[in-house]
């Protein structure tokens, strides 16, 4: 390891715990001005989350939200060279420190995946048109052996409270959230459209389907995963619509064989 590598790793080490030894070369006069920094470089990590989570902290209180960043940050500090991923896992962090309260660890879900797809790379999604086209000649081992490969920025997540609404009614600050809980299990997928980060809530067979589709599944295991789900009978004219909707939401990119 260089000298500079060397300074550099101690004087992170510095920055994340209040005890380690000053980096080589400064003296304990020093000190007072690493802890100015050490404050100030805290500071605007736990204001990265709180302008990554805004509906997060508007759900849980200020206080809270405040204790549950610093919480992430000692546990996890940030690693990555660019500051905007400071806030990664932050909902792994809620499901614990908000147990009893899921609907924390959804929405924080939510709002760093709707992060994530804004700034995904560009991509063309597949219509209709364009679908026919390439599965035209398919015959039965073609479509068994088809993949869907997803937009860029595409994730989801088996959620049991209602997000779209609660995101609507914490879209400014005098909002009261409204949390409501499911009747069944769904889906939230979040992806890229256009120039624009969105999300809609699945039924649990859709939101299980698109998960092995995004997983790298073939449509034949698909088809049998919703046939396990649904029975024989409905499995065809399922796929066949959730199919449709992928292909109308814009989520698929393109195709290729297994």
């Amino acid at each position: 390891m260089t000298a500079l590598a060397q300074l550099q790793d101690a004087f992170i080490a510095c920055l994340h715990d209040d005890g380690a030894p000053l980096p080589p070369g400064l003296d304990a006069t020093r000190a007072a001005g690493m802890a100015v920094y050490r404050n100030g470089y805290r500071a605007r990590l736990l204001d990265v989350l709180a302008e990554t989570y805004p509906r997060t902290a508007r759900l849980v209180g200020v206080e809270a939200f405040h204790q549950a960043a610093a919480h992430h940050l000692i546990a996890h500090p940030p690693s990555a060279w660019t500051i905007d991923r400071a806030g990664e896992g932050f909902a792994d962090t809620c499901a614990d420190l908000f147990a009893h309260d899921p609907d924390v660890a959804e929405l924080a879900w939510l709002e760093w995946a709707m992060q994530c797809a804004f700034t995904a790379a560009d991509a063309t999604p597949l219509t209709h048109a364009g679908f026919a086209a390439a599965t035209a000649a398919f015959d039965a081992a073609d479509w068994e052996q088809l993949v869907l490969e997803p937009i860029a920025g595409t994730a989801l997540r088996p959620v049991t409270h209602d997000l779209p609404r609660l995101w609507c009614s914490l879209s400014n600050e005098s909002g009261h959230a409204t949390v409501e809980r499911l009747e069944a299990r769904h889906w939230l997928l979040v992806w890229r459209e256009g120039e624009e980060a969105v999300f809609a809530l699945l039924p649990d067979h859709e939101g299980v389907a698109l998960a092995a589709a995004v997983g790298g599944a073939s449509f034949g295991e698909i088809c049998a995963g919703l046939a396990e789900r649904l029975g024989q009978g409905e499995a065809a004219a399922a796929a066949g619509a959730i199919l449709n909707h992928w292909l109308q939401m814009g989520v698929i990119e393109s195709i290729r064989a297994h």
